[in-house]
């Protein structure tokens, strides 16, 4: 079987760490390879796509991807990354969070396809929940050593209280353990001989490739390790938020025009990197696609494309084109008809903090006019010696097209039945909502 899984990683610039053997594993035969996903949230956001990405790759080359939803790991809270303990979450919760998780999963990956490979979903609580602390003890705890997990980074640092840390709980500590015997578990009853992750993850995945050597007493069982590059921003900031907020996965906690926004304003410097990361275009289109931009910048083609090819990947084609549409509205020569179109979720998006006035409804029985429409309902203008002013220097415009002082806005202004956009001049923008 001829695979070239390992080679579109390391171009698209997805390895950061191998474990020797992976490549050759993966090159001879059909390999069943897994991710764990941790039940913080009811979603995923974008940090969590190269994961998925990485089990599409893998299935893509005829391997079989498993998702693991960690829905006993996120009892306890891994301590990768973290310089203190996390709260733990109540059962409820995590059965609620684990659910999204899986609906999440489930758009990018078909666990109902019928092919050899088909991905398959897990939960480690179905495993965890009937074993015993003794029996725990006994048959895991007694393979690793504390020599060998206390070595590990993510240990290694909260003990020594870098970066603010305060110490490790034994909760946490046995974390690895409990993600070692997973993949112990899915070895033994799926055959998988692979982990992949992110590379902060690459202590707890080695010690899972240790543990399943160590359980199969007398049996020669080889398992390997592979991580990817943790995502980061040119300019140092955090991969992922956008104004500090996270870029989620469902359109109910991140709309589709936020989500198409983020890709569309990324920096020339990471679109060259995030549009091979985050996209199946081959490398033949990204390598001209990089070359256009270079020789275009200003129509940030590399942006446009990562945009459109990331959202019709997570939401869809036709959601793309709402997004882009939006995005492409303030621009329109047919805006009037156009921001119609829209619906007031996307409306408020593009809007977004634009300064609003509400005006009752009965001031639209009879017409509105423009005088009392930039001063005394909504003090946009100052005075109306200024709003008369800006009207007589033909620089107002109601829904993008330029009014005079004998204007009167009526319902048929009204955008969604509610809004009205009013401009003074190109830069300053008002927003009349009807209550």
């Amino acid at each position: 079987m001829t695979n070239t899984f390992v080679e579109e990683l390391r171009w698209r610039g997805m390895l950061h760490d191998i474990m020797p053997g992976t490549e050759e594993q993966l090159n001879k035969e059909m390999t069943t390879g897994y991710v764990g996903f941790d039940p913080t949230s009811d979603s995923l956001h974008i940090g969590s796509l190269v994961p998925i990405i990485l089990l599409v790759h893998l299935e893509k080359a005829g391997h079989k991807p498993i998702a693991l939803v960690g829905g006993a790991t996120g009892m306890i809270g891994d301590p990768s990354g973290k310089s203190d303990e996390r709260n733990l979450l109540t059962e409820d919760i995590l059965n609620h969070n684990v659910e999204g998780i899986k609906n999440v999963l489930s758009r990018f990956l078909n666990f109902n396809s019928r092919e050899t490979n088909a991905p398959i979903l897990v939960n480690n609580y179905d495993w965890m929940k009937s074993f015993s602390f003794i029996d725990f003890a006994r048959e895991v705890g007694k393979r690793i050593t504390v020599n060998y997990m206390m070595a590990k980074d993510s240990v290694k640092k909260r003990l020594s209280g870098e970066e603010g840390s305060v110490g490790m709980s034994f909760t946490e500590f046995t974390y690895q353990l409990i993600q070692g015997y997973d993949f112990y578990h899915l070895q033994k009853n799926y055959n998988c001989l692979l982990q992949m992750g992110g590379s902060d993850q690459w202590g707890n995945i080695t010690t899972g490739t240790e543990l399943v050597r160590r359980m199969n007493v007398g049996e020669e069982v080889k398992a390997f390790a592979m991580t990817c590059p943790l995502i980061t921003k040119a300019d140092g900031s955090k991969f992922g938020k956008s104004e500090g907020e996270n870029i989620w996965l469902d359109a109910d906690k991140t709309s589709v025009y936020k989500f198409y926004q983020f890709w569309l304003n990324t920096s020339d410097e990471d679109a060259e990197k995030y549009i091979k990361i985050f996209t199946f275009l081959d490398k033949e289109t990204i390598d001209t696609l990089i070359e256009e931009h270079k020789n275009m910048p200003h129509l940030r083609l590399l942006q446009k494309r990562l945009a459109e090819e990331v959202t019709t990947f997570v939401h869809s084609k036709e959601d793309f084109e709402n997004a882009e549409k939006a995005s492409n509205i303030l621009f329109s020569k047919s805006f009037k008809e156009d921001i119609k179109t829209l619906n007031e979720a996307t409306f408020l998006d593009v809007f977004e903090g634009v300064p609003q006035a509400e005006i009752s409804q009965s001031d639209f029985n009879e017409g509105l006019d423009m005088i009392a429409a930039l001063n005394a309902k909504t003090n946009f203008l100052a005075s109306n010696s200024e709003a008369r002013r800006a009207l007589r220097e033909n620089a107002v415009s109601v829904n993008k097209e330029k009014v005079n002082e004998k204007y009167l806005l009526t319902s048929e202004d009204l955008i969604n039945n509610k809004y009205i956009i009013l401009n003074k001049g190109k830069k300053n923008t008002y927003i009349i909502k009807v209550v």
